[in-house]
C-alpha cells in the first residue's frame, strides 16, 4: 500500500474486525485488545468508528463511543494508521469524519486518553480543537501503576469543547 492508493474513508462492518485486530497488532505501542472486541467495535459502535483503506488493505482505524451518561461527549478509544500511511494527517481525516457524522451530531466535547509520549497523537487532538475554536484541557487520568505488572505509560484525558455542533449529512463518504 502506497500514499498515491486512493484512500477511502468509511464506516467498518463485522467482517473488518480481524483486519483492525492486525493493524493495531503492528501499531505498537497502542494496546492490543481481544479480536472479539474489534468485532464489537466494527458492528455495535460501527456509527462512532472509521476504516480508512485503499486497494492494498486497511490504512487505518479510529474506534470511539458516546460516554454513556453524557451523550454530548465522544471518546475517542483509539486511532492507528499504518505506517506506510503515517505523515499523511489520516488520523486528522478519520477524527473529522467521525466528529462530523449523523451519529456525533449533537456531541459538543471530546475526550481522548494519550500516554506522554505520543507526541503524534497530541498533535492530532491540537489540531482538531484548532480546527472548531474550542479550548483543549488536560490532566491525569491513569497513572503508570494503575496497570499493575503491565508496562504502560501514564494516561492523560484530553477534554476539547465545547464548540457548536457542525451539521452533518448522514452516511456522507470522504
Amino acid at each position: 500500500m502506497t500514499y498515491s492508493d486512493p484512500i477511502r474513508l468509511r464506516t467498518p462492518i463485522l467482517g473488518d474486525g480481524a483486519a483492525v485486530h492486525e493493524l493495531i497488532r503492528s501499531s505498537p505501542p497502542l494496546d492490543e485488545n481481544s479480536r472479539y472486541s474489534y468485532f464489537l467495535l466494527c458492528s455495535h459502535f460501527r456509527d462512532t468508528c472509521c476504516l480508512a483503506e485503499t486497494e492494498g488493505g486497511i490504512a487505518g482505524f479510529l474506534s470511539a463511543y458516546l460516554v454513556p451518561d453524557r451523550a454530548d461527549t465522544l471518546f475517542i478509544w483509539q486511532i492507528a494508521v499504518a505506517s506506510s500511511m503515517r505523515g499523511h494527517r489520516l488520523a486528522g481525516r478519520m477524527l473529522e469524519r467521525v466528529a462530523s457524522g449523523a451519529a456525533c451530531a449533537g456531541i459538543r466535547y471530546l475526550e481522548t486518553t494519550i500516554s506522554t509520549s505520543n507526541t503524534a497523537s497530541r498533535r492530532v487532538f491540537d489540531r482538531f480543537a484548532e480546527s472548531r475554536g474550542a479550548r483543549l484541557r488536560e490532566e491525569t487520568f491513569l497513572e503508570a501503576h494503575h496497570f499493575g505488572d503491565e508496562s504502560h505509560e501514564d494516561e492523560r484525558l484530553i477534554r476539547i469543547g465545547p464548540w457548536a455542533p457542525k451539521i452533518t449529512q448522514k452516511g456522507a463518504e470522504s
